[in-house]
């Protein structure tokens, strides 16, 4: 088995040599991730420049660019031949409930999944992680169960791992995506020259964090694994739209 394997926190984030180092026991695997911190890119793609991969001492591709840059590259020109499989992460920090829709880590695995593969996305629930080998653990578990039991072609697991040594954690729970409040505002500061200067505030606090959702699971000392569509389109307001445009 041939596993693409990328991140957004970089090529030398912790989390992602002990990740591949534990896949690459038993798969065949290849690196492909940013040459720096890109978290929070989404689903950017670098279109006006040209994109560099370069070989690491690490043995990893650096790319500059972001991570679907990264995985849109491996899996269009710069392997020989297509993985099986697409895995994001570890991320250093939970990508939970509206996570999801800044997450480079996310990204990344979306962007193996839109170009026809399985892809998982995995997160530590710190952001100063301690126990990736537990993310390492849950990887082989889910490659080994994604191996006997496909998933169905247009969705993702998109999974959320507690900072716990593997013998505390619980087990997998299936779950929904929470949602938190609306993120802090952005703070003002001013540069030497004068000028005002932005930086974006933390995300809202949990809002819908009840049972069932991975902010719930996870607080449990629960692995937390959500399937993720592609596909956005929402089906159950399609009438209604119809009958709303006829209108104008």
């Amino acid at each position: 088995m041939h596993i693409l394997l990328s991140n957004d926190d970089g090529y030398l984030a912790p989390g992602l040599k002990v990740l591949a180092d534990s896949l690459a026991e038993y798969v065949q695997l290849t690196v492909v991730a940013p040459d720096r911190n890109r978290s929070a890119a989404s689903n950017s793609l670098t279109l006006e420049t040209p994109i560099r991969a370069r070989l690491a001492e690490n043995g990893f591709y650096k790319v500059d660019g972001t991570p679907t840059d990264c995985v849109h590259l491996g899996l269009t020109g710069l392997l020989d031949a297509e993985p099986d499989m697409v895995i994001s992460g570890p991320n250093a920090g939970p990508n939970m409930g509206d996570d999801v829709l800044y997450s480079g880590t996310v990204a990344a695995a979306t962007e193996g999944r839109y170009l026809g593969l399985p892809a998982i996305a995995l997160s530590m629930c710190s952001f100063e992680p301690e126990h990736y080998e537990s993310a390492a653990r849950a990887a082989q578990l889910l490659i080994e169960q994604l191996k006997k039991h496909p998933l169905a072609e247009d969705s993702i697991l998109n999974v959320n791992i507690p900072d716990l040594p593997w013998g505390e954690i619980k087990g997998f729970q299936a779950t929904r995506l929470g949602a938190r409040h609306r993120s802090e505002g952005v703070i003002k500061q001013t540069d030497p020259r004068g000028e005002a200067i932005y930086w974006v505030g933390p995300p809202g606090e949990e809002q819908d964090a009840g049972e069932g959702t991975d902010f719930y699971a996870t607080r449990q000392g629960f692995i937390s694994v959500t399937p993720l569509q592609i596909d956005l389109t929402r089906y159950d307001s399609l009438q209604n739209l119809h009958q709303w445009l006829d209108t104008i």
